[in-house]
């Protein structure tokens, strides 16, 4: 294992008593979670060693450690893309980092625009699979890593625990929709033409994160979770100019439905 890795991993250790086995990654607007969090220790990501720190709005760089309905969590608020410049090794560093500290179950979540017309801005969408249009693997190139070099995508998205997400939508009135997100590299936002062929495709939704993270999390035997905050509807579908600033106010509208289904999530996932 790379010596920044183990160094980050201890740095994380001396400032948190907690063990948590479930991580979530948080995307653009849902930070609010963090605020609902008990007992939370924050670390800015500028003081863990090699970490990298976000550089996009919307993203406060830090790990919080505490509970939320009395279960430990490892929370990431801020992700780093690779339309910031970063590496696929220091994109997907997060998973691995969880993956040293005992994180079992990684929970991935993001902003995405709807390229299918049955969804709307506000809903919240259970990934059942991915596409990747990124135009690059995190897994390719030189292994620094002692895992699976050739990791199946079988039920990429663990499908054991698509009803128990179900379920704590239900229990939560959350109408969830389901379907597969395709992830480009971004940083501009899709064309007309590009949603055409993304709808072509079969995906329902389209983002500019996750599936870094989620190839990670399947390297090291994570289970997975995906959750995608639907903050729009893609360019050709909305005939209105897109912006970062539009995708920020909808997650924010849509923070509190999102903190109870985590909650419920995490509840669903304790009694697992």
């Amino acid at each position: 294992m790379p010596p920044e890795l183990e160094q980050a991993a201890q740095y994380i250790r001396d400032h948190s008593i907690l063990k948590p086995q479930i991580g979530i990654i948080l995307g653009s607007g849902l930070g609010q979670l963090v605020g609902r969090v008990e007992s939370p220790t924050v670390i800015p990501a500028r003081e863990i060693p090699h970490y990298p720190e976000s550089t996009v709005t919307g993203h406060s760089s830090s790990i919080v450690h505490g509970l939320l309905a009395e279960i430990p969590l490892f929370i990431v608020q801020g992700r780093v893309h690779y339309y910031e410049g970063f590496s696929a090794e220091k994109i997907t560093f997060i998973v691995h980092l969880m993956a040293m500290l005992g994180i079992k179950v990684i929970i991935v979540t993001c902003a995405a625009g709807a390229v299918n017309s049955r969804m709307k801005p506000g809903d919240l969408m259970l990934i059942t699979d991915h596409i990747n249009l990124m135009f690059f693997n995190p897994l390719g190139g030189l292994s620094v890593y002692a895992e699976e070099r050739f990791p199946a995508m079988y039920e990429l998205y663990t499908a054991e625990y698509f009803q128990l997400v179900d379920n704590a939508a239900r229990a939560n009135k959350i109408n969830l929709q389901r379907g597969i997100l395709c992830a480009t590299s971004g940083p501009c936002y899709e064309t007309a033409a590009e949603v055409r062929m993304i709808a072509c495709m079969g995906a329902d939704a389209v983002s500019m994160s996750t599936v870094p993270e989620v190839l990670a999390a399947r390297q090291v035997e994570l289970e997975i979770i995906g959750l995608a905050c639907i903050t729009n509807m893609a360019t050709g579908i909305s005939h209105k100019k897109l912006s970062h600033e539009e995708v920020i106010h909808t997650a924010n509208k849509v923070n509190k439905k999102f903190f109870k289904l985590i909650r419920g999530i995490i509840r669903e996932l304790n009694r697992y």
